[in-house]
Order: C-alpha cells, then structure tokens, then sequence
C-alpha cells in the first residue's frame, strides 16, 4: 500500500491553551498509538491533503524529532462549521502485527446486464480486511464482467491469500437488477417475435 508522509514536531504541551495555539498557527495536533507510550506531535494541517481528502487509502509515514513511524489514521476530528482539521489520531504498525482496514473496491469489466439495460447496484464500495501491513492492498478489484441481470458478486468470490475479509462469505459486493428499460426491451423483442410469427402464418392461412 502506498504511504504519505506526515512531517512533524514535538508538542512540547498538550493542554487546551498550547492546542489551540497550535490551531492558530495553522497546525494540527496530533497523537500516535500502539506504541510502548504515545507520541504527542503537530503537523501542518496542509500534510493531511492528500491523506484524508481522497478515496483512496494509504498508510501513513511520520517523521518527528528524527524518528520515522509507519501508521494509520485511526481517528480525525473536524470543525463542525468550518470543517477544519481539529485533531488526528494514528496507530502505529508493526510488520509483524496484523491490523484492520477498510480497503474501496474498484471494478473491472463491462457487465453484459447493464449493456442489456439492467441496473448495477455496487453496495459496498469498501470492505474492510485483515492483514500484516505489506500485504494491504490499494484497492480491491472486482470483475464485473460475467454479472448478466439478476446476478450479483458474492465476497467469496474476491478471495486472496494475502488477506482476510471480515464480512460473511454472503455479502454482496455489486449486482445487476432488473430496471424499467431492460423490462421494456423484453416486451419489445416479444412483441417483434409475435408479430414476425404472424407474418409469417399469413401467406400459409392463404
């Protein structure tokens, strides 16, 4: 999984009064779990652009006073009128130790039903998996291509060694249903055929 790097400083303080002069100063407090003790540090609230405002999912690499940590982002607190970054909480990760994500899916392939006008329902467009930290994957693809109307794509069939799913194995990732238009070119393609037979019976009733 690809990282972002978070560059920060030590919090010399963590009360209410050092916070929010931090905040002022266009810096974000911040915690970092999992480790033997907690590691209190700011960053610019700009680091967190490409880590919070996007669909996709990294880990995070922080840089403070010298020391690098591999991380998650674990918790985020934003400004309920301005929504500014408040605070930000990170688990650390260890290569050894397995943790939790929720992973976006992508699809991949054309679905024959929504080219015969079936509706594609993609109902969990992250799943949340279980694996040591080199084996999160960017994203999970699913193939789409073989989904005719009134199937559906079940977790099982996304199954990889390198991690595991934490949902039951009948969890739906996407289906085709059936919609209006793919109905009303049913009853068009047997109103064709019905009146071709007829067509076709007229000149042997002669």
């Amino acid at each position: 999984m690809k990282s972002i790097t978070i560059k920060g400083s030590q919090r010399e303080s963590v009360g209410k009064v050092a916070t929010k002069a931090l905040r002022n100063a266009g810096q974000v407090p911040c915690v970092l779990y999992g480790g033997d003790k907690p590691v209190h540090f700011s960053a610019e609230e700009l680091a967190f652009k490409n880590l919070v405002y996007t669909p996709n999912v990294y880990t995070a690499t922080i840089e403070v006073e010298g020391a690098t940590y591999a991380a998650i982002l674990q918790d985020i607190q934003f400004h309920p009128v301005t929504d500014r970054i408040l605070h930000v909480d990170f688990y650390q990760l260890f290569d050894d130790k397995e943790i939790t994500m929720n992973i976006p899916v992508k699809l991949t392939g054309t679905s024959p039903g929504v080219l015969n006008g079936g509706s594609l329902r993609f109902t969990n467009r992250k799943l949340r998996v279980k694996a040591l930290p080199a084996n999160l994957p960017d994203f999970i693809s699913a193939d789409i291509s073989k989904l005719k109307i009134g199937n559906k794509l079940v977790i099982t069939s996304l199954f990889n060694e390198d991690y595991t799913f934490m949902h039951p194995d009948n969890t739906v990732v996407v289906q085709v249903r059936t919609s209006r238009n793919a109905t009303a070119e049913d009853e068009d393609s047997e109103e064709t055929e019905t009146a071709e037979g007829a067509e076709a019976a007229a000149p042997a009733a002669e």
